[in-house]
C-alpha cells in the first residue's frame, strides 16, 4: 500500500480509504443492503490487512450502527495510532433549529455522540456532511474550531459543497484564527466529473485534499452490464443518481472494462486507478472481501496518458444530482432523506 499527506494535514493516509456506508444496521436506516456486524468486522479486517489505514464513516448511517460497527472492529484489530478515522454530521434539524440550538452546540452534540458510537476520545478528521444553509458559517466554524481545540478532532474537512462555499469558509476561518478545512468529500468518478469545473482546479491551487464519495459510482464502474448486486437493485438513491443517464455512461464503463481485460485487472482497479492518478483519494466502499482487495490493488496500478484520455473522451457534461442537486437555499427548509436520518441527542 501507498500512502500520502491529507492535504496539508499531518495525517498519513492510505492512497484509498474504506468507506463506511455498507456497514451497520439493515434495519434501521436509509439502506436495507448494509452488512451486519460480523461480514462488517471481516472486510475492515482485510482492510487493515491490506494496509489500508484510512476509514471514512457518519453518524447518519444506519443511525449510528456503521460508527458503532467500525469502532468496535478497530479496537479489536488495530491500535488506534495506526488507524485514520474520519466520520461526519448533519445539518441542524428543523426541532434543534426551533429548540434554538446554535450551530456551535448542535456540532459538539453530534460529535459526542459519535465519539460515544466508535467508542473513541478523537476522531482525526471530523467532516460537515453538506453546507447548511440555515445555520451561520460563523457557528459552523467555530464550533469546528471548538472540537479541535478540545482534542476531540485532530482536523476538519468538509463534503457537498460549491467551490465559492469552501473558499468562503477557509477564509472565515483565516481572518479568525479558526481551523480550516484540509479536505473535502464531493462526488467524483469516471461518469460524473463536474467536480472538474471549479472544485479539482481550487483544491489543487490551495493544497487542499480530494477524498471522492461514490468513487465507483455505486457500484456501477466496477461490473459489467448486466451484472447486478443486492446494492444495485436496491439502492434507490444511487439509482436516482445514475440511471437518468445510464445510456451515456455506458460507453465510459465499456472502456473500463476494456482497460481491466487489457491489464488482467479488476474494473475496480481502472476506475479507481483512474481517480489516484488525479491526486485524489477515492473513498471507496466494500460489501464483499474482493472488493477492498481490488481497492488495494488500485493503489499499485498507474494508468499512461493515453488510457486516462481514452477513459475521458466519452464523458459529457451532467446535470448536479443527489445532495449536491436536493440542497439548496430554496429547498433547506423542505424535509430530506438525510434530515429523517438525523439521530436525536
Amino acid at each position: 500500500m501507498q500512502y500520502t499527506k491529507l492535504g496539508q494535514s499531518e495525517l498519513n493516509v492510505s492512497r484509498v480509504c474504506l468507506g463506511c456506508m455498507g456497514f451497520g444496521d439493515a434495519a434501521h436506516g436509509q439502506h436495507s443492503w448494509t452488512l451486519d456486524e460480523e461480514a462488517s468486522r471481516s472486510v475492515i479486517r482485510r482492510a487493515l490487512e491490506l494496509g489500508v489505514n484510512f476509514f471514512d464513516t457518519a453518524i447518519v448511517y444506519q443511525n449510528g450502527t456503521s460508527e458503532q460497527y467500525l469502532g468496535r472492529a478497530l479496537k479489536d484489530f488495530a491500535r488506534r495510532e495506526d488507524v485514520v478515522v474520519a466520520t461526519k454530521f448533519p445539518v441542524r434539524t428543523q426541532e434543534e433549529i426551533d429548540a434554538g440550538v446554535s450551530g456551535q452546540e448542535h456540532i459538539r452534540r453530534m460529535l459526542d455522540r459519535s465519539l460515544q458510537n466508535l467508542g473513541m476520545d478523537h476522531v482525526d478528521l471530523y467532516i460537515c456532511h453538506m453546507w447548511d444553509y440555515r445555520t451561520p458559517l460563523e457557528e459552523i466554524m467555530e464550533g469546528l474550531n471548538n472540537a479541535v481545540r478540545a482534542g476531540k478532532a485532530r482536523y476538519i474537512g468538509i463534503s457537498n459543497c460549491f467551490a465559492w462555499q469552501l473558499c468562503k469558509a477557509n477564509e472565515l476561518a483565516r481572518r479568525e484564527g479558526f481551523a480550516p478545512f484540509v479536505s473535502v468529500q464531493g462526488h467524483y468518478n469516471l461518469i460524473f466529473r463536474e467536480e472538474e469545473r471549479e472544485m479539482i482546479p481550487y483544491c489543487r491551487e490551495e493544497g487542499i485534499a480530494v477524498t471522492p464519495y461514490s468513487a465507483l459510482a455505486g457500484g456501477r464502474l466496477s461490473k459489467l452490464p448486466g451484472e447486478t448486486s443486492k446494492r444495485l437493485e436496491r439502492d434507490e438513491y444511487a439509482r436516482g443518481k445514475y440511471d437518468a443517464t445510464a445510456a451515456q455512461d455506458a460507453r465510459i464503463i465499456e472502456r473500463v472494462a476494456e482497460l481491466a481485460r487489457f491489464h488482467d485487472v479488476t474494473m475496480t482497479e481502472i476506475a479507481l486507478a483512474w481517480l489516484m492518478g488525479k491526486g485524489a483519494i477515492p473513498v471507496a466502499g466494500a460489501t464483499k472481501l474482493s472488493h477492498v482487495e481490488g481497492a488495494a490493488r488500485a493503489a499499485e496500478l498507474t494508468l499512461t496518458d493515453e488510457e486516462n484520455a481514452y477513459l475521458e473522451a466519452c464523458y459529457t457534461p451532467h446535470a448536479l444530482v443527489g445532495v449536491m442537486a436536493q440542497n439548496t437555499r430554496e429547498t433547506a427548509n423542505q424535509p430530506q432523506v438525510w434530515s429523517s436520518n438525523t439521530p436525536k441527542v
